[in-house]
């Protein structure tokens, strides 16, 4: 069976959070019930931060066994700990620092891309993480089962930091790639490479603005991957996007679908 491919759209950013945060609920509640542990990778970007902050304020937060969830990443910026810019210090501040103050979510389940001010150079950074998730993974694989994997988009295509053109769309192993001389500060960065990024089961792209209708137009005709990176993005059983109408402009109506379908 082929991997189902579900676009839905939005009236404007605050509904597609809400609705994703829903989801999000319902699908890792449902997880929980079939598997002792559900791993999950979390984005950065604006409307990543906007649906982490959605997640954090529903009202079903407090009923998820969060306890029983492990916490990844797809990309990270090379700042230093706590920086304002890095992607965990958005989900910090959306979500995870309330989820560890209540003890909720320990902090060990909580799986941080390495810093700049750490220890670790990039490149030893990024065999660092690669190394976590193997740990993680079930004995010969890569990477954990990840259930869900959240992705925002680029203007120019760009996932994670993958960027068009650029070595790290071209990277197949390992799992996780240093990026240098980024099109977009700051210039260093880790992310995971495409294969990884599609080892995930479920993938959650979650887009907002009339400037990304472009590149999820090209995308959905299937363009070429180096070219537009998102064109490449699967999910194992599932892969969603969720748009609010500026993004969605140049979707052909027959892709549309109704937020109905269980995800």
């Amino acid at each position: 069976m082929s991997p189902e491919r579900l676009v839905l759209v939005y009236d404007d950013r605050a509904g597609l959070a809400s609705a994703v945060a829903a989801r999000f609920y319902e699908t890792i509640g449902g997880i929980l019930e079939t598997k002792p542990v559900a791993h999950i990778v979390f984005t950065g970007g604006t409307v990543g931060g906007e649906i982490l902050a959605a997640i954090g304020a529903s009202g079903q937060r407090d009923s998820l066994d969060w306890s029983r969830v492990e916490l990844w990443w797809g990309d990270e910026r090379w700042l230093p700990a706590g920086d304002p810019e890095r992607n965990d210090t958005l989900a910090d501040d959306g979500l995870l620092a309330g989820l560890v103050a209540q003890g909720l979510l320990a902090p060990a389940r909580i799986h941080r891309l390495p810093a700049s001010d750490g220890p670790l150079d990039l490149d030893a950074a990024a065999g660092s993480y690669a190394a976590e998730l193997s740990r993680s993974a079930r004995k010969g694989e890569p990477v954990p089962d990840f259930d869900l994997l959240f992705l925002g988009v680029g203007p120019d295509g760009h996932v994670a930091s993958l960027f068009p053109e650029y070595d790290g769309i071209r990277v197949t192993e390992p799992t996780v790639v240093a990026v240098r001389n980024s099109p977009k500060p700051p210039p260093e960065r880790l992310s995971l490479t495409l294969p990884a990024i599609n080892r995930a089961d479920r993938v959650w792209l979650c887009l907002a603005g009339a400037d990304k209708a472009p590149a999820l137009g090209l995308a959905l005709a299937g363009a070429n991957t180096v070219e537009v990176p998102v064109a490449g993005v699967s999910g194992r059983v599932r892969t969603i996007f969720f748009l609010d109408r500026d993004a969605a402009a140049e979707v052909p109506p027959e892709l549309l679908a109704d937020d109905g379908t269980t995800a």
